[in-house]
Formats: C-alpha cells, sequence, structure tokens
C-alpha cells in the first residue's frame, strides 16, 4: 500500500491517476475531507502538523510518497523541515520500507529556502532505515497557470534581467518518475534530477503563453534591487526577500538550466516539451 501526500496538489493529483491506471493499492493523505471525496480514491485525513494523524495515516502502509508544501515567508527554520522529518520519523515507525520524496533542484546546505530546508530533510532520509529516492524537480510549468510563476497585474512574466534559461517540467511527469520508483522493486535508487526536454527563456515562454491565453504576454526585466524592492512592496519581509532575490540570482546564472534524461529513464518516455503541457493543461 503506497501512502500519497500531497495528493490534492500538481503532482499529487497526477500521481494518483497514474496509479489508479496501474492498478497500485494507494491511500491518499488529505487536510481536506471534501477536497478528499473529490479524489475518489482511498483516502486518510491528516495533517503534517498533527504528528499523530500522519501516524494513524501510515497504517498498513509501505511505501511512502512525501510532498508537501514549500518554503514559505518566515524568519526562522522552513517549517517543512520538522513537519517532513516528523513523517519520515512516522514512516520508520510504522514498518514502512521505502520512501520516494520530492525534493528540489540544488538543494545545498545552507541553501536559501527551500534548497537548505530539502537538502536537511535529504539527509535524514538518508540516515532513515528505509530505501529512498529523491526526486529534484526544475521548475514546474504549472506555475505559470497558478500564478506561482510571479506575473505583473497585467499578466506580464516577472523575472531578472538577461536571458537565462530555466529547463521547466511538467508535473505530470514528475508524479510518472514517482509512480515508476513506488511500483518498482524497494530498493534504494538514489537521486534524480528531473527536468523538461528543453531550457527556455522567459521572452520564449511569455510567447508561447501569449498563443495559449489568447492574448499578448510580456515580460517585466528588473534588476535585483528592483526586485527586492517589489518584494518587500507586497509585504514580505527583508530577509525573505533578499533570499528569494539571490534564488533568481542562481536561477540567472544557470543554476536550472541543464537538461537531463532521468524522466526518460525512469518512465521510458519523454517529458512533455512546454507547448505539449499547454495543450495538455486541462487534464
Amino acid at each position: 500500500m503506497i501512502l500519497v501526500t500531497g495528493a490534492t496538489g500538481s503532482i499529487g493529483s497526477h500521481l494518483i491517476r497514474r496509479l489508479r491506471r496501474l492498478g497500485t493499492p494507494f491511500r491518499a493523505m488529505v487536510r481536506d475531507e471534501t477536497r478528499g471525496r473529490a479524489l475518489e480514491c482511498d483516502v486518510v485525513v491528516a495533517d503534517f502538523d498533527d504528528p499523530g494523524s500522519v501516524a494513524a495515516a501510515m497504517s498498513g502502509v509501505d511505501r511512502l510518497f512525501l510532498n508537501g508544501a514549500g518554503a514559505v515567508p518566515s524568519t526562522g527554520p522552513q517549517p517543512m523541515v520538522r513537519q517532513q522529518i516528523a513523517a519520515i520519523d512516522a514512516a520508520v515507525a510504522a514498518g514502512v520500507t521505502q520512501i520516494v520524496k520530492v525534493s528540489v533542484w540544488g538543494a545545498k546546505p545552507g541553501g536559501r529556502l527551500a534548497e537548505g530546508a530539502h537538502w536537511q530533510i535529504e539527509q535524514h532520509l538518508k540516515a532513515a532505515p528505509v530505501a529512498w529516492s529523491l526526486l529534484q524537480p526544475s521548475g514546474f510549468m504549472q506555475n505559470f497557470l497558478t500564478g506561482a510563476g510571479a506575473f505583473t497585474d497585467g499578466g506580464d512574466l516577472i523575472g531578472l534581467a538577461g536571458d537565462w534559461r530555466v529547463s521547466y517540467i511538467d508535473c505530470f511527469d514528475i508524479a510518472a518518475a514517482g509512480a515508476a520508483l513506488l511500483s518498482g522493486p524497494a530498493a534504494d535508487r538514489g537521486t534524480y534530477v528531473l527536468t523538461g526536454p528543453q531550457a527556455l527563456t522567459q521572452a520564449e515562454i511569455a510567447a508561447k503563453l501569449s498563443v495559449a491565453f489568447g492574448r499578448p504576454v510580456g515580460t517585466l526585466e528588473l534588476s535585483a534591487e528592483e526586485m527586492a524592492a517589489r518584494l518587500t512592496a507586497q509585504g514580505v519581509s527583508a530577509r525573505f526577500a533578499a533570499d528569494v532575490v539571490e534564488l533568481w540570482r542562481e536561477v540567472a546564472a544557470g543554476s536550472l538550466s541543464g537538461v537531463t534524461t532521468a524522466v526518460r529513464d525512469l518512465t521510458g518516455h519523454d517529458p512533455r516539451t512546454f507547448d505539449e503541457f499547454l495543450a495538455a493543461r486541462q487534464t
């Protein structure tokens, strides 16, 4: 039995559909019972901030897909570190034998926001007495539909100035990679950097979105100082804004521009292009 956390999110919803098609037994962990019923599958209500409920959700589970909320504006430790470490410990106590964790490309000690937080969780998982795999995806294509990709009020893309590129990935392919690992033998398989098939500039993405949305989508290029000022004007702390800008600097320097074969290696199919993602965005 597989327990899927983050079941109603961009990755989890795709994973549930894939596991259902494969006929693989699974249970979805959700915080909202109403949203859980809409999944039309075996559901357990639990919250990462309630360790007892997470422990109860592990009953009868032997494999765990660990995925949760990302970094949040905070002047202290990221909550997901505490949450996911507790979930790993609960899984070990329940006899879970395999954990597949969604991390982030660039996870490293001392990294900003999600980079540092995921690295801490990764180290805890690697020390646990279970088979483990780490999925380290590039930026999500879905961010350009949810608004998390950073848009102006007028709908233009925001980013640091320059022709930097990112090999964005469709969450469909992250889920497919997770399903492949969870459905196979429970053995240590290491770390997988997941990317789309091509690295695109903001201008190239804006052009594709213009066609998909049926309206012009432009780009707003900012300096690091302008980016920090824009964020603080939105109410985030100066420290959080500085961390976000530093992550943007890393991206502009090419930290997410590489392309890997990990999706094909795990699933047997090529990852979706940005155009294919846009064409399939209703599914």
